[in-house]
């Protein structure tokens, strides 16, 4: 989903959420409050999907590693610098495929 999608779809849930309070209760400041909760239990729920994700990730990296090590029908070879490089550039993956991760770094 991107970013723009993202924030539209926050700020109807907020905005539904104070009409339906307001309109429900015919207090403003009631209003703001239950909405201020809302926008706090979206942002821890957006945080716990994220951390979610990460350790499911490194899990998925650990299983994989695992398999990589204890394979034995692999021969060890010599690799040359020039094949390292190229290893190394096609592991690197392209700007569109970091799925956002790349928003949690500084």
């Amino acid at each position: 989903m991107r970013f723009i999608i993202f924030c539209r779809l926050l700020g109807l849930v907020l905005c539904g959420n104070a009409l339906t309070v307001y309109f429900a209760s015919h207090s403003f400041r009631l209003a703001v409050v239950t909405t201020l909760g809302c926008s706090l239990l979206l942002q821890l729920g957006y945080f716990a999907s994220v951390l979610f994700l990460i350790w499911r990730s490194s899990c998925a990296g650990k299983v994989g590693q695992g398999a990589e090590l204890f394979d034995g029908s692999q021969e060890v070879r010599y690799q040359s610098r020039d094949d390292e490089h190229r290893n190394e550039a096609q592991d690197v993956p392209q700007r569109n495929q970091t799925l956002g991760i790349s928003l949690l770094l500084p």
